[in-house]
Parts: C-alpha cells; sequence; structure tokens
C-alpha cells in the first residue's frame, strides 16, 4: 500500500479453514495526483463474494474494481455521491457479466467503501460486510447489515447479541448484482474522523466468530497491519469457517 502522511493502513485477507477458495476481494486507494488526491482523498473497499468460487470472486472483484475506477474518473466534488455512483456502476457490471455467464447465476457481493477526505468520513455500505469506527478506545459500529437476521434485530425479535450466531445470520436481504433495486445505505451528514481515531471495514468471516469486544482489544493494543494479523489468527482459531477478509486505517497527525 502507498499510503501518504495522515493514516497508518494495512489490510489481510485469509482463505479461512473450511474453505478451498477466497471470494472475498479488498482494496486500499489513493490518487498519485496532489492536487485529486486532496480532492478525493483515501478510498478502502472491501467486498464478499457469493455464487459460488468463480462466481463470487469474480463478483467481488468487479465491485471493488468499479467503484475505484468510477470514484477515480469522477469529476464531483462529492465523496458521498461518486461512492453511491460506484456501486450503482458496480451492481450493473455485475448483473450483466451474470448475464452472458449463465452459469453464475445468483452471483452478487456485499461491499462496503470508506473515503477519509480531512476531518470528514464518507462511506456506502450494502451487504453484511461491516464498518466500525474506535474512537476514545470504545468501538462503534457505523453500518447495518443488510441481512435476514438483521431485520430481526431492527424488529425486536433476536437481541442483537444473539444475531451473530443465528443459523439464518447468512442470508442477505441486499447485495451488488442481486435483484433490480438498488439500496445502498449512506453516511449520515457531518460524520467526521479524527486523531486517534480507527477504522475496521471487515467481512463475516471475521465478525462472526470474533466479538465486538475482542475487536475492540485488538484495535486497541496493535498497529493495523499486527491487529489484522491477530484478528485472522483468532478468526481461524475458532475454526475459520469463511473467507475472513478485513483493513484497520489508524488517522493519524498529518505532518
Amino acid at each position: 500500500m502507498n499510503v501518504r502522511p495522515g493514516v497508518e493502513a494495512a489490510g489481510l485477507s485469509d482463505v479461512g479453514c473450511q474453505r478451498e477458495n477466497n471470494e472475498d476481494s479488498y482494496l486500499y486507494w489513493e490518487s498519485a495526483d496532489n492536487e485529486e488526491f486532496l480532492r478525493k482523498g483515501r478510498l478502502a473497499i472491501i467486498a464478499d463474494g457469493m455464487g459460488g468460487h468463480e462466481g463470487g470472486l469474480e463478483a467481488s472483484r468487479l465491485a471493488v474494481e468499479t467503484v475505484r475506477d468510477v470514484y477515480d474518473a469522477g469529476f464531483r466534488d462529492d465523496p458521498q455521491a461518486m461512492l453511491i455512483e460506484g456501486f450503482a456502476a458496480a451492481h450493473v457490471r455485475i448483473r450483466e457479466y451474470a448475464e452472458r455467464h449463465p452459469a453464475f447465476f445468483g452471483m452478487g457481493t456485499t461491499c462496503t467503501a470508506v473515503v477519509v477526505r480531512g476531518q470528514q468520513l464518507y462511506f456506502a455500505h450494502i451487504g453484511d460486510s461491516r464498518l466500525y469506527r474506535m474512537r476514545d478506545r470504545r468501538i462503534e459500529r457505523l453500518t447495518h447489515d443488510h441481512s435476514y437476521v438483521g431485520r430481526l434485530v431492527e424488529s425486536g425479535l433476536v437481541r442483537a447479541e444473539d444475531a451473530e450466531k443465528h443459523p439464518q445470520r447468512h442470508i442477505l436481504t441486499a447485495a451488488l448484482g442481486a435483484g433490480l433495486q438498488l439500496d445502498v445505505e449512506s453516511a449520515p451528514a457531518g460524520l467526521h474522523v479524527q486523531e486517534g481515531d480507527e477504522l475496521l471495514l471487515c467481512t463475516d468471516g471475521l465478525w462472526g466468530v470474533v466479538s465486538e469486544e475482542e475487536l475492540e482489544s485488538a484495535l486497541r493494543s496493535s498497529p493495523p497491519a499486527e491487529c489484522c494479523a491477530a484478528l485472522v489468527k483468532l478468526a481461524r482459531s475458532r475454526g475459520g469457517p469463511d473467507n475472513i477478509t478485513l483493513q484497520v486505517l489508524r488517522v493519524l497527525r498529518e505532518t
């Protein structure tokens, strides 16, 4: 990763212990042009594909590459709008790919994308990958799970602490490439980051077996690269039933 001063970033993806192939994808991007960097900031994306090895991997790859390409080429001075535009383009590309390759019918992917520009934080999200922010040593989840169990939690039928172990937690209600309508969650106005904040993007291969308290403890105790390695090791020690992918961004004082 080429990362300018102001952020320490790391990412890691692991196949886990029970899968033969890794259908997750992730990406960190900054414009090589200094003026464009000031206008667009830093982009981090994570995606968890579905639809079999080739279909899931292709869907997640298309998602991260398309969002990056649209964001890079965008001319609007509105990171939030460019992220949503990137999600829309990825949704179409994945659907078109599935139409050209009938064996991949049903392919799709979660996607969570974050932009840090100065002290402002923007994100777009669909599916059940997650974005957390840790501030003052306390972790907070910023995204909602677009899943059947997520709906049960929001309706009060399932307790949040029971959701991670629910047998139907992997049933998604929204994903890139799935269905005609695209329901993207986006950052609320005024969301920001400050020195010392840490952002964690992760797929359900991590949060499904590692508690929020354990995520918080790892973020507190280690720099991003060591944190990624420690959390992957912990998820694998719990059986690693799914692919495990995460990115950690620590906000530093800009020099």
